[in-house]
């Protein structure tokens, strides 16, 4: 029997390549949570949207190894429970985004697959949870998933598109379908799944509001990092029966000298991985070696 899910959702999840709404917590906790955040935002100097110059991008990713309220997010029991259903008992953070629209930009996700850019075999174990700290609405702009586009495969991508949340700027020419999308529609402390080659995307924030999320990358240790240097990853529940990350540790105490370094060196590495699949990718598209549907 599932922890988290029915086993329609769990069914649903694996056809469709999603499952949505779910419930990590109550409004009122999503707002300690959001203050949290914007404690942080003002503690850097920054807020964690638009454009950030690199001393900040690092701050963006990764930050449940500096703050313990942070690291309780990625290891919230709810949203564990509900990663366990689909990919089951050993679960691993392999990093985090946060995707945060100001009322009244323009900054959009284009129609793109998170499994771009990881670099993790095989590509169908790794899960999304996106968890809402404000409303994620049509207005605001939330994300919308094509339904089945989980069984293309990996799909080519171009790059370059004009204020886009995503780090390489990476969206789909044709991602066919697209009249079948759903909503991803969250509230408060809500978060969805979605498979890592589900096609999506998101428009932008037209609300009075901020729209704050934070993306969790989850797989199983069986995983593979396909890159060329060894990735680092935090388990967060299970054991690690296969070695293939390095384990991290939840910080010890907020924002310390000891948390600052470990996240900066954690993110150094993320970053020369993640703009090494780029590369690949890239250089994969150019050769015409990506599968195109």
């Amino acid at each position: 029997m599932p922890k988290m899910l029915t086993e329609a959702q769990v069914a649903g999840y694996h056809r469709d390549g999603f499952a949505l709404p779910l419930t990590a917590f109550s409004p009122d906790t999503a707002r300690r949570y959001r203050a949290d955040l914007e404690a942080f935002e003002a503690r850097i100097g920054t807020r964690l949207s638009g454009s950030l110059t690199p001393s900040k991008r690092k701050y963006r990713a990764r930050t449940y190894l500096l703050y313990r309220w942070a690291h309780e997010l990625v290891s919230h029991p709810a949203i564990l429970d509900a990663i366990e259903d689909v990919i089951g008992p050993d679960i691993l953070v392999f990093t985090t985004t946060w995707f945060i629209k100001e009322p009244g930009t323009p900054h959009i996700a284009g129609w793109h697959q998170d499994a771009t850019h990881f670099g993790l075999e095989p590509r169908d174990q790794h899960v999304t949870a996106w968890l809402a700290l404000s409303d994620a609405s049509l207005g605001s702009g939330c994300m919308q998933f094509i339904p089945g586009s989980n069984r293309r495969g990996q799909m080519p991508h171009n790059y370059g598109l004009d204020a886009s949340v995503n780090d390489a700027e990476q969206w789909i020419a044709k991602p066919a379908d697209v009249d079948s999308a759903v909503d991803c529609c969250l509230a408060p402390g809500q978060f969805s799944l979605h498979n890592t080659l589900t096609i999506h995307q998101s428009g932008p924030n037209r609300s009075q509001d901020r729209r704050i999320g934070i993306g969790i990358s989850y797989v199983p240790p069986s995983v593979r990092h396909v890159g060329s240097q060894r990735h680092p990853a935090l388990l967060v529940r299970g054991v690690d029966r296969y070695g293939h990350f390095d384990l991290e540790r939840p910080p010890g105490a907020d924002f310390d000298a000891l948390a600052e370094e470990a996240h900066a060196r954690s993110f150094e590495g993320y970053r020369a991985n993640y703009l090494e699949q780029i590369a690949s990718h890239r250089a994969q598209t150019a050769a015409g070696a990506m599968r195109v549907s």
